[in-house]
């Protein structure tokens, strides 16, 4: 299928889904798109078991799509940007620590208590899986997404600290996931005892350095240059030219993507590039990037849903899918109490907030494009359906039930 024909095809089913969302359902957006998407895929296979030839129409878009490499090479890059420049980093350098704490130690935390008890929780269930895919499951699912947590809080009754903590944790959050989850699968592949720890303690400071570096300097650039004009078409594209050269060099020198581009957004959009008070460029730029975060927000979540008719082997998992749910939970919960119980004095987070910072922890695109970017073993299923049962929860279930937590978290603090 060609690419224009793709792309066209993607618009088009997303402003369907967006419209009926609108007019009739009603539902926050990101969750009522997802909710339509799921249902049509859903309803392509059952066609698929009773007429295999009229559901091969309906899944040739699904089909045509790489969605491992459309969301990590060519959209996660903007939205994250997107995200990042439209952040509000006065409040962000006031939550510094929790967000700092949250979006390494917990990270590297979830990661490990997840491994851990998927491993012995599956053993329970006659499911044997080595474990050290289990930590590979771990690394992949334990980063929120920035798309999917930025889509949640926008309709949420979220105490503002806590807000900000949880859209920062999940802006830089994806760089340390991404790290770990590359480093236990050079492991796999070439073998846990021949891991040089030296060169992948090396391999860490250079994509999470090099990358924040990368962005900085590349943020440093672009600002100099929009600042010097005031042609707002020049402007934009500078600022789309930013967000595709900072992820080709980075990508060619092994850099952390999304630490650079978050770094590039950050420093941009905490300095204006107006000239003089009456010129609003800098206004009509984030405005522009709101666009197209909103814009790309609805095209990746429709290929969320769309990823569905692609697994058929989903009926298969449903209760190692239930397992995951719950145990990503327990291990996003036990990845802020342990923090929190021994740095109490320096973050700006109460035990009471645990409950609300561990269910907005949303998960959502990157997760399944890391987990479809996975080659070949044999519990490549398991770990793709259980990254595929976990994002619908917590996108659908988690951030439908967001604000009834919240607000039954208020209740109980005023009657204490």
């Amino acid at each position: 299928m060609e690419l224009f024909l793709i792309i066209a095809l993607l618009v088009v089913i997303s402003t369907v889904y967006s419209y009926i969302n609108a007019r009739y359902i009603k539902l926050p957006g990101t969750i009522g798109i997802i909710t339509i998407a799921i249902f049509v895929s859903l309803i392509t296979i059952i066609i698929d078991k009773l007429d295999p030839e009229v559901a091969n129409h309906l899944t040739v878009l699904a089909k045509n799509i790489n969605f491992s490499g459309t969301v990590l090479n060519i959209m996660l890059g903007f939205l994250l940007f997107a995200g990042s420049f439209n952040s509000n980093t006065k409040k962000l350098k006031k939550e510094l620590r929790p967000v700092f704490i949250l979006s390494t130690l917990s990270v590297i935390l979830s990661t490990g208590i997840f491994g851990a008890l998927f491993y012995y929780g599956t053993l329970l269930f006659n499911v044997h899986m080595s474990f050290i895919y289990c930590l590979l499951f771990g690394a992949l699912i334990s980063p929120t997404d920035p798309v999917a947590v930025g889509a949640i809080i926008k309709t949420s009754k979220l105490p503002q600290n806590l807000a900000t903590i949880i859209s920062g944790e999940s802006l830089f959050n994806d760089g340390v996931g991404l790290v770990l989850f590359i480093t236990i699968l050079e492991a796999i592949n070439s073998g846990v005892d021949n891991i040089n720890f030296a060169k992948t303690a090396l391999l860490f400071l250079r994509e999470v350095f090099g990358g924040v570096a990368l962005g900085l300097i590349a943020g440093f650039i672009a600002f100099r240059l929009m600042k010097s004009i005031t042609d707002f078409q020049t402007i934009v594209l500078v600022s789309l030219s930013l967000v595709m050269s900072v992820s080709v060099i980075a990508s060619y020198l092994d850099l952390s993507i999304p630490l650079a581009v978050v770094s590039a957004g950050l420093f941009m959009g905490n300095r204006t590039i107006n000239i003089d008070e009456k010129e609003k460029s800098h206004e009509s730029l984030e405005k522009f990037w709101q666009l197209i975060d909103e814009m790309l927000n609805t095209i990746l979540f429709v290929m969320i849903g769309l990823q569905m008719v692609n697994l058929p082997y989903i009926t298969n998992y449903w209760l190692t899918g239930g397992i995951a749910i719950v145990l990503i939970l327990v291990a996003r919960w036990m990845s802020i109490l342990i923090p929190l119980t021994f740095l109490r004095r320096t973050l700006n987070v109460n035990y009471k907030s645990i409950n609300i910072l561990t269910w907005a922890g949303v998960r959502g695109g990157v997760s399944i494009a890391l987990a479809l970017s996975l080659p070949y073993s044999p519990y490549r299923h398991v770990i793709l359906c259980g990254s595929y049962f976990i994002v619908i929860f917590s996108i659908v279930i988690q951030g439908l039930t967001l604000n009834k937590l919240i607000n039954s978290s208020i209740k109980n603090e005023g009657a204490g």
